[in-house]
């Protein structure tokens, strides 16, 4: 499955839809992911180091590590 991420840091990787894994606010010290679906993109630039910023269809809202495909 390692194989098969991308980069979360760079915004082209990231479409609603997709699936993808990140990391809220509140796991920060931990690093634990959370799986799901982007609703909507919340970062504009095209990249950033921690991660573009998504907002999940549950609602939740953290920064991409991995885009799974």
């Amino acid at each position: 499955m390692e194989n098969n991420k991308q980069d979360g840091s760079i915004r082209k990787n990231i479409q609603i839809g997709y699936t993808v894994e990140i990391v809220q606010k509140h796991h920060q010290k931990t690093g634990e992911l959370t799986e799901g679906i982007v609703k909507r993109l919340l970062t504009n630039s095209p990249n950033h180091p921690h991660g573009i910023k998504v907002q999940l269809e549950t609602g939740e809202v953290g920064r991409v590590k991995n885009v799974l495909i």
